[in-house]
């Protein structure tokens, strides 16, 4: 039916019956919903929050997306830059000055006019020592942010970011940067209101709550409906969007479900149009008996175990290098999961943008249990009970388990495991309260840099509790070089310094695994799993219409 006959409130009463409706002798939520154009998504964990400045979670990444828009917006297939809330960009010849000239009829949800200001408010916020933002570091490309989020300086002025009028935003980077167009997609260089903020309480205070229903002002394809905490997050279409012609959805319902089994149940009932993932036992079962509607695609992130290098004896790079060679991640990748996720052999996933990392020290044994022995702990005597963190997850657990016996039946050592709620995990992380975490990151943009800018000292998502200057100073050196080639050298130089100190533990590079109904339209492949919603849609299928 016409997308404009479903606008709020219309949206929500029709979408607040889908569930409450369903039974064997009426159509499923999902025919329903297709008919609605109302597109249903398993998001995941409840995200932490929808502050783009604070929140670091994928879940909490993909929500965002539909309520802001940067300066510059993802191809939905190649992930290519292409006019977002900036109609249009120049860059000098040296590589250093960029232009954004903004879109004119950029508006934000409430209809007011979106202004270059709007974007220098936000990244002033987003570099502010006061606020703490996991993100700050993006920004550091940028002339003089760096000395302004250290706090050397309280003037903004000193940032070379200027709002030239309300139409033009000038920025002039310390350095070329060749991955700064695709920095500008991700969620931390969102534009915010700064009247909005102000509406609240203090925009530097991290618990001030303006991002939620009825008082978030977006500038994306969709606006905050409702948010009904580990139920639903509702996001309707934005009437004052500047490209609202192309937007083809009416409403998106976000479903928080941790729980692979639940979702996959789901899904089959009728509930989803598209899962966060799915339990691994189960690709083999979509392989055989329902491949339409199986998706793997590559994906940009590595999953790893993170050592806490302040908590004896995991400040011995001897343990952490004994635990690393131990662990047999074939017998994870190919019995555990089971969907073509590669063993990591490397941090950085291989051939991003041309760059091939250095492999670390593959496992061994022998030498695992020589270095523990080196290290006061032979057979694991003496060796103290830690602890593996991790949070709310079948896949999670079942990896953490096989890790667990490998350790006590080759090392003689043993691990308790902890699970807790997404949000604990996240804090007992962010605090340093752990021994040893499952962790994982996926790329914010196509550059190796996003992978290894992550163990600096000044990162705000280095929980190692590990810093060294002569890594900080080859990731600064690699900002700094045009010529790939060069570039990629110095980037080995540092991935070959994380493994001679076995700063983490790699375990596998990811592939997304997940299930999706033939009525979406528009959900493309691609290396960050990022998919505009601007460009999605619902199609009856023939399935349906019978």
């Amino acid at each position: 039916m016409p997308r404009r006959w479903l606008r709020a409130p219309w949206v929500a009463v029709l979408a607040c019956t889908l569930f409450l409706s369903y039974g064997c002798d009426r159509p499923r939520a999902v025919d329903r919903a297709t008919e609605a154009g109302i597109l249903l998504v398993g998001s995941g964990p409840e995200p932490e929050r929808l502050d783009p400045h604070l929140t670091t979670s994928v879940s909490a990444f993909n929500i965002l997306f539909a309520l802001f828009e940067g300066l510059v917006a993802p191809h939905p297939e190649t992930l290519e830059p292409v006019p977002g809330a900036a109609a249009d960009w120049s860059v000098s010849e040296d590589g250093l000055e960029y232009r954004f000239y903004m879109q004119p009829e950029a508006r934000w949800s409430d209809g007011e006019r979106l202004t270059a200001y709007d974007f220098a408010f936000s990244w002033r916020r987003l570099l502010s020592p006061a606020l703490a933002a996991p993100y700050a570091t993006m920004l550091y490309a940028v002339e003089g942010a760096e000395a302004f989020h250290r706090g050397e300086t309280d003037d903004f002025g000193t940032v070379a970011v200027e709002v030239v009028s309300a139409a033009e935003l000038r920025v002039r980077l310390r350095a070329p940067a060749p991955y700064f167009l695709q920095l500008l997609m991700h969620p931390a260089t969102f534009p915010l209101r700064e009247s909005v903020l102000r509406a609240e309480g203090d925009p530097l205070h991290r618990d001030t709550r303006w991002a939620v229903p009825g008082r978030l002002v977006g500038n994306g394809p969709f606006l905050l409906g409702q948010w009904r905490a580990n139920q639903l997050i509702e996001t309707v279409a934005n009437p004052h969007y500047w490209d609202a012609e192309t937007v083809a959805l009416n409403a998106i319902r976000f479903f928080p479900i941790a729980d692979l089994g639940a979702e996959e149940r789901a899904f089959q009932a009728g509930q989803l149009h598209i899962t966060e993932a799915l339990p691994p036992p189960r690709v083999r079962h979509y392989r055989r008996n329902e491949p339409e509607v199986l998706r793997i695609d590559p994906y940009l992130g590595t999953y790893y175990y993170l050592f806490n290098h302040d908590r004896p004896p995991l400040d011995d790079p001897r343990v952490r290098r004994a635990l690393s060679l131990a662990v047999d991640r074939r017998a994870i990748t190919d019995g555990i999961l089971g969907a073509g996720q590669i063993p990591a052999k490397s941090f950085t996933p291989p051939g991003l943008a041309g760059y091939e990392p250095p492999s670390m020290p593959p496992g061994d044994l022998d030498e695992a249990r020589r270095l523990l022995a080196e290290a006061g702990f032979p057979g694991g005597e003496g060796f103290p009970r830690l602890e593996l963190l991790y949070n709310t997850s079948e896949s999670h657990q079942r990896i953490a388990e096989a890790v667990q016996a490998m350790w006590r039946r080759d090392l003689g050592i043993d691990i308790r495991l902890r699970n807790v709620e997404f949000r604990v995990y996240l804090d007992l992380r962010a605090n340093g309260d752990f021994d040893i975490a499952r962790a994982a990151w996926i790329g914010d943009y196509l550059d190796p840099h996003t992978f290894l800018s992550l163990w600096t000292t000044a990162s705000a998502n280095n929980f190692s509790g590990w810093s060294d200057e002569a890594y900080d100073a080859l990731i600064d050196r690699s900002d700094r070089i045009r010529d790939p080639e060069v570039r990629h050298a110095v980037f080995a130089e540092a991935e070959s310094m994380l493994f001679e100190r076995q700063v983490i533990c790699p375990v596998y590079t990811y592939v997304t695994v997940y299930l999706i109904r033939p009525e979406v339209r528009g959900w493309y492949a691609n290396l960050l799993d990022w998919h505009p919603y601007k460009h999605v849609r619902l199609e009856v299928s023939a399935e349906a219409a019978d």
